[in-house]
């Protein structure tokens, strides 16, 4: 075991430690799950179909993007930033509007088109069911009729509970069978639940846990029992648990295939005081130790972090934007690296695209932009890619020792079967923002080196790491070492081609066997370039400057030098659909924004992908090509002298002031009023009665009847309840109210029209109460008190049961109520939107008549507008109709700007074509803009905008909503006809 500390960094050369080669000794043996072959694994790496591969996954969640049309978009992104993998997250909520109902075909609840893209274009596929998912989704992914307390003790063998999800994981389990890699597919291995490290009452004592071991096992058996004969792992919540690994369970029950670790080194939250209780009470920018805990857990197997940070959700209270630079570009270099340093060999970032909760915050956004984070994780991963040697490597030796400066600590990582090292150096305090020069000792085939020898110091610029190589596989040849990172191999006319890479201004050394001289082909990215003859080959020293150089070798070897800058601007497309992506099926594309793939046939080379600007191209492709298609294009190249094409691709005329100087103004509106149920009068004849005298909740209500929605059928959005009182028996002077809502849930309560009170809501507080005097409002002899609740969704975990509802309502002065009933989504359970899904509408006026929906008619309403707005306490419904006509051949992301005075107390909601797209929460909420996906929005043609405004207080409210150009680039991307996606309005007057 290596005596790494396991939260704070490596204090220093205390805890320096140089480890013997005991793993070297064993006979590491190899698994499979006795079904197959085709994925087995061992204490190093996953070997698939005999091939040892290094997983690079990024976790994808399907249904926040519902356009399956644009599933190709973010999976071609995966791949061009060089994840071999990705994830899926099933939601059993978003297939099940109500128990005994499926759907797994509508829109884009079809998810297979999603495997058959993975397949299409290379990657392997973690898939990931549930029931359980978590994901920061309501209920955790469960449905939310599973959240009455009804169906017993969620997660464990209840046989209430066993019923409940058995048909929906029985036929997912069917449907991915279909596409896995044993079948000619993609999926190679099945997660089993989420993060439920469950397995021991006691761990340190191995104390079974039988419900949670019948309850794992019950879905194993009807996982196998559907066909998935891969590999099947769960994810571990954290190193404490310890649970369903068969090294360190062996004998008890519930043990999956493979072990994998679920880990957040920093805050997953933008809102650090979600953290305190864990990783809150470490420094910022802490690196972990995982090594010991694989060691003990899993050491036949893979270190797999089955889900690792890739960035932080941003709650409501959180930052505009979301907090993008807690875990930046600084933060991938760093944490991926140090993964790396402890014997990682298989990684699932969480999230590669996410929905509104994650968007800045990732690699890929929700606004489908691609920006530093995302090249920074492309460089790591292309390292990935073509670095084989370290599927198989020992964690040999750790300290401070290894660096002339002992602020470095560095891991060293050995192939014992061809000796190549890889040297992780880190700042030994990963915190430290200091700019540290160093050497560093190296033992390589042709002797020890202290490195560089001949140019200036190697650099940690603060928060940084470096991989340095020794013996890295270069076809016949070898580089001995390198001081520059390694970017990519690309093997062409049956020669390595290899990209080398550091940051601007930086000096670099390499050290190349084989080979005696070279020339400096390309001088524009370097400078002090210089040659030192060893006796097995050529040491190479330079400075780094802006751009790239080239030298060529007198064996004809290339190596391409180049600054990170414009490695943030090279591709790496491969010709192959095989996720392992063979060196001598890729090219070396520098110049556009993306590139998406790439194809030969005979001499011409096509390549897809997009670009802004005017951009100018530089190829390396094999000799034989002369010709280059790009989107379909031909474009003009020449050849340099060092063998690479250079073009220049058309220079765009779009540009983000362009195509929002086209957009239509988003004016016309009409409004209605959207709370006519506040009004004693309004006919609430429709509407279900509540009169639940008991629930089987676990939380009981301190009055009755029982008013929690759920019992009722609804389960999302805004509930509207209604409760009759009489005054012929007891003055009532107030009314004392209790509602559970979820953080940040608000709710407003009016007595015959008239406000008494709103709780405007807290992002700390799920059950709210005020005691609201009747002084203000006019008291009949029957009266109805109406109360508007905004339900945030149910809470995770344990919590999914806690309900949503009032709690308490009772009157105060005398009197009680004699009727209530309640509204919600219209038709409940019964009559779900079966394109947009069961989370998009509520129980709000507009929803439940369709006043969100394209085609209804608004003719006799009056015209206003958002920003004319209220100027009392109620709720209005504003629509509009406009047209697009976004040119042909443009990637464009388009969102909605909102805003409101300051001070303003108010609730927006705002629905693109009858897709709720955005709550705007201005007192508790920082999310200004809300990204819209194409084919929501229809960019040839008409797209309806509507918007619900809640003013919470007297003083009314408005807002101003705008177009938001997020970006705009040339693109390869085609979006067909998505008109099915946005089905129209139908007579909706069975839910007044």
């Amino acid at each position: 075991m290596l005596a790494m500390e396991a939260r704070y960094g490596f204090n220093g050369a205390s805890l320096a430690c140089v480890a013997q080669l005991v793993a070297a000794q064993v006979q590491w043996p190899v698994h499979n799950n006795s079904l197959n072959t085709v994925v087995e694994w061992d204490h190093y790496s996953y070997i698939i179909k005999g091939q040892r591969l290094f997983i690079w996954s990024g976790e994808i969640h399907y249904w926040r993007i519902p356009v399956p049309e644009l599933w190709i978009d973010i999976l071609q992104k995966a791949k061009a930033a060089g994840f071999n993998a990705v994830s899926f997250y099933g939601h059993w909520g978003y297939h099940s509007a109500a128990d005994g109902s499926l759907d797994f075909e509508t829109g884009a609840h079809n998810f297979e088109r999603l495997l058959e893209i993975t397949k299409e274009i290379g990657l392997y596929v973690l898939f990931r069911p549930g029931p359980y998912v978590n994901a920061e989704s309501n209920a955790g992914g469960f449905p939310g009729w599973l959240t009455t307390g009804a169906y017993g003790t969620l997660r464990n063998n209840d046989s209430r509970y066993t019923d409940a999800w058995t048909p929906y994981f029985k036929r997912y389990s069917e449907i991915v069978a279909k596409h896995q890699i044993t079948k000619g597919g993609s999926v190679f291995i099945y997660q089993i639940e989420n993060e439920y490290g469950n397995q021991w009452t006691n761990v340190a004592a191995k104390t079974p846990n039988y419900p949670a071991i019948a309850y794992m096992e019950a879905l194993e058996k009807c996982a196998r029992d559907a066909g998935i004969d891969v590999p099947l792992i769960h994810n571990n919540p954290n190193m404490n648990t310890k649970s369903w690994s068969k090294d360190y369970g062996a004998g008890v029950g519930g043990n999956v295939d493979n072990y994998g670790l679920d880990h957040y080194p920093s805050c997953w939250s933008c809102d650090l005081t979600e953290c305190t209780g864990t990783n809150g009470n470490v420094p910022e920018f802490t690196v972990y130790n995982y090594y010991n805990n694989f060691q003990q857990v899993a050491p036949t197997q893979p270190s797999f972090l089955a889900e690792f940070q890739g960035g932080s959700y941003n709650p409501w209270g959180g930052p505009e934007g979301g907090c993008v630079n807690t875990t930046g570009p600084d933060w991938v270099n760093v944490y991926y690296r140090h993964n790396i340093a402890q014997k990682v060999s298989a990684m699932n970032v969480y999230m590669l695209f996410g929905g509104t909760n994650w968007s800045f915050a990732i690699p890929d956004g929700e606004s489908r932009t691609i920006g530093p984070k995302y090249h920074e994780t492309k460089l790591f991963a292309q390292f990935l890619r073509v670095a084989r040697d370290l599927t198989k490597v020992d964690l040999v030796s750790n300290g401070t020792f290894f660096a002339t400066d002992p602020a470095i600590y560095t891991s060293e990582l050995r192939n014992l079967d061809t000796n190549a090292g890889f040297y992780v150096t880190i700042h030994t305090s990963s915190p430290s923002k200091a700019l540290t020069p160093f050497k560093l000792n190296v033992s390589t085939t042709e002797g020890n080196f202290t490195i560089p020898q001949y140019t200036n110091e190697i650099v940690l610029n603060g928060r940084e790491s470096k991989i340095i190589v020794t013996d890295f596989a270069l076809g016949k040849q070898k580089l001995i070492y390198s001081t520059a990172e390694v970017l990519t191999v690309s093997t062409q006319d049956k020669t390595p081609l290899l990209f080398l890479w550091l940051p601007e201004s930086e000096s670099g050394e390499f050290l190349l066997s084989g080979v005696r001289s070279a020339s400096l082909l390309k001088k524009e990215g370097c400078a002090d370039f210089q040659t030192h003859k060893r006796s097995n080959g050529l040491v190479v020293s330079y400075k780094q400057l802006q751009g790239t150089c080239v030298v060529k070798f007198d064996n004809g070897h290339r190596i391409v030098l180049t600054d990170r800058s414009t490695a943030y601007n090279t591709w790496f497309p491969s010709t192959s659909k095989d996720p392992f992506t063979p060196e001598n099926s890729t090219v070396i594309v520098q110049g556009p924004y993306l590139v998406r793939s790439a194809s030969i046939s005979q001499k011409t080379l096509s390549l897809e992908g997009d670009w802004e600007d005017s951009a100018t191209v530089e190829i390396y492709a094999p000799s034989v090509i002369s010709k280059v298609s790009f989107n379909g294009k031909n474009i003009k190249v020449s050849k340099t002298k060092y063998g690479s094409l250079v073009g220049k691709l058309d220079s765009a005329t779009n540009t983000i002031e362009s195509i929002k100087a086209g957009l239509p103004a988003l004016t016309n509106w009409k409004a209605a009023d959207a709370l006519p149920e506040r009004l004693a009068e309004y006919d609430d004849s429709k509407w279900t009665v509540a009169n639940h005298t008991s629930t089987q909740n676990p939380t009981k209500p301190a009055t009755l009847p029982v008013l929690w929605a759920d019992d009722y059928g609804y389960h999302s959005g805004h509930f509207i309840y209604r409760g009759r009182f009489s005054t012929l028996n007891g003055t009532s002077t107030g009314v004392n109210l209790t509602l559970i809502g979820g953080v940040s849930s608000g709710w407003s309560a009016f007595l015959n029209g008239d406000l008494i009170g709103s709780w405007i809501g807290s992002k700390s507080v799920t059950r709210s109460s005020l005691v609201l005097s009747f002084a203000n409002a006019t008291v009949k002899s029957e009266n109805v008190l109406t109360v508007v609740l905004d339900n945030m969704g149910h809470d995770q975990t344990s919590g999914a049961t806690n309900p949503r509802g009032i709690y308490n309502a009772t009157l105060i002065g005398g009197g009680k109520f004699t009727e209530w009933k309640l509204a919600g989504t219209a038709g409940g359970e019964k009559n779900i939107d079966p394109v947009r899904g069961p989370y998009n509408e509520g129980g709000l006026h507009g929803e439940r008549l369709g006043w969100h929906l394209p085609g209804f008619s608004d003719e006799s309403w009056n015209s206003s507008s958002p920003d004319v707005g209220l100027s009392e306490a109620s709720m209005r419904w504003y629509r509009t109709t406009v047209p697009l006509d976004i040119p042909a051949g443009l990637d464009v992301s388009l969102g909605f700007r909102l805003s409101s005075p300051a001070g303003s107390i108010l609730r927006a909601m705002v629905y693109v074509n009858g897709y709720q797209f955005g709550k705007y929460i201005p007192h508790i909420g920082n999310q200004v803009v809300f990204p819209v996906f194409p084919g929501i929005l229809d960019y040839q043609g008409e797209n309806t905008i509507a918007v619900s405004l809640w003013a919470m207080d007297a003083k009314g409210a408005i807002i101003s909503i705008d177009w938001d150009v997020i970006g705009v680039v040339e693109s390869g991307l085609t979006i067909e006809d998505t008109a099915y996606l946005r089905p129209g309005w139908e007579n909706r007057s069975a839910y007044y």
